[in-house]
């Protein structure tokens, strides 16, 4: 029997998987998908990644950034489309090393895979699904999804890390065993692709080296670049109302909000309603669950325990760090600085469960931002005077978003408490008719 068993081989369980193996634990990772390099990859579903500092510290941890590293697109700011298809880029950092990364899906779970694959301690096993767990027995019960057949498996400690949909999380919490909320977001999803154009220098239909968002108050349409010059776009719309996907009802109506809303994005989609009608529209919501583990023996990481919304590009990055977390302390185990496997566990949450909960809430703020904030002048305003504190206060003030995307070393609960004391500082510098001293006004705000 190995020593850890995991359920869910997506890039958060892989990483997992590679971590304990780099400790020379042995490891079964259990995936109910086809393996990734033999079958083409879904597509339609899956929102295209942002890797951020805190994911890319985790790789580099694992030993596997190097893999991962061809497949990334650099990404230095945002670039807004307006109705009329005017552009305006608006950097994320101070400088050319604060960029976030655009990365398939698709490519980051096969080059985690092939990694796994090289390594003599972890075991693969694909088309399996977990059907149930019985922490009193030590079993689960799976399936294999090609022939069918169901059959137990033993484990010794467990680790669910199968994304927003647990079957881990589900079957404890059938048993009374945990408590889960799923709080809807009332916004949906549809994936569409923009191909590239062979007669335009590297092919792509856009700048390359940016975020794409066409922010319109109530709704938005973002994209992200890919390897192949295509931009793997996503439309976030109300599931109800004026405008909604429910109003999108025929071929003409998808391509009258188009034209009127994002017609420079519906210039380069020749297919667009037929995309409309094969991609799915897809749920978005926040996770709460409680208690993470149990027992010392089973334990939920990343989206499993604390899914939240994308629009702060941290899910990924969050489930990296909670691997990163995890695998610390099971190194501080093995030197015997901590107790029982059930403590280290309870420690485990406890340390982390504030910044999940931060980040939970800091990325439903930022689709406030994306689709709506970012038009305002003031915001604008901000984002320049903010800039301008951090230049002059480089260890004192460093912009929320910064924080969050390129200073792994600062926990999302802090960069969310600094984040509300620099909106103090913010809001009394731009109401005030004369300039304020500087000094006592970043005291009293505690930064």
């Amino acid at each position: 029997m190995p020593d850890f068993t995991l359920i869910g081989a997506g890039p958060v369980g892989t990483l997992m998987a590679l971590m304990l193996a780099n400790r020379g634990r042995s490891v079964r990772l259990i995936e109910r998908r086809p393996d990734p390099r033999r079958t083409p990859p879904e597509h339609g579903r899956s929102i295209n990644l942002a890797l951020a500092a805190r994911g890319l510290v985790a790789l580099e941890h694992a030993g596997v950034a190097a893999r991962v590293t061809p497949a990334l697109l650099p990404m230095s700011g945002r670039m807004l489309h307006d109705e009329r298809g005017a552009l305006q880029f608006l950097p994320y950092g101070q400088n050319q090393r604060e960029v976030i990364y655009a990365i398939s899906r698709e490519q980051l779970n096969r080059a985690l895979i092939e990694a796994a694959a090289d390594c003599p301690h972890i075991e693969l096993c694909f088309d399996c699904r977990c059907l149930d767990v019985d922490p009193g027995t030590g079993q689960l019960t799976l399936r294999d999804e090609r022939s069918g057949r169901e059959y137990p498996q033993p484990f010794e400690l467990l680790l669910g890390t199968d994304g927003a949909g647990s079957a881990v999380r589900s079957a404890l919490s059938a048993r009374g065993l945990l408590r889960a909320h799923d709080a809807p977001l009332p916004h949906d999803y549809k994936e569409l692709t923009i191909p590239a154009d062979a007669a335009r220098p590297g092919g792509f239909v856009f700048e390359p080296r940016a975020l794409h968002i066409w922010p319109r108050g109530g709704y938005m349409l973002i994209a992200l670049p890919n390897t192949d010059a295509s931009f793997t776009a996503t439309l976030f719309l109300p599931r109800h109302g004026d405008p909604s996907f429910e109003a999108l009802s025929d071929n003409a109506a998808i391509r009258r909000l188009f034209s009127m809303q994002f017609a420079d994005a519906a210039a380069v989609i020749p297919d667009l309603t037929q995309q409309f009608a094969i991609n799915p529209q897809s749920r978005l919501g926040t996770l709460h669950c409680e208690p993470w583990q149990l027992d010392g023996r089973i334990l939920l990481l990343g989206d499993a325990a604390h899914a939240i919304v994308p629009f702060h590009g941290q899910g990924l990055n969050c489930g990296f760090e909670d691997c990163r977390l995890l695998d610390r302390l099971l190194a501080e185990a093995a030197s015997g600085e901590q107790g029982t496997r059930a403590a280290l566990y309870a420690r485990f949450e406890r340390a982390r469960r504030p910044d999940t909960d931060a980040i939970a809430t800091m990325a439903l703020e930022n689709y406030q931002e994306m689709r709506d904030g970012v038009r305002s002048p003031q915001f604008a305003r901000r984002q320049a005077l903010a800039a301008q504190l951090e230049q002059r206060f480089p260890a004192r003030f460093i912009p929320r978003y910064s924080m969050i995307m390129f200073h792994p070393e600062i926990a999302y609960a802090e960069a969310q408490r600094r984040g509300a004391a620099q909106q103090r500082v913010l809001d009394a510098l731009l109401s005030s008719p004369e300039p304020p001293e500087l000094e006592p006004l970043l005291q009293q705000a505690g930064l």
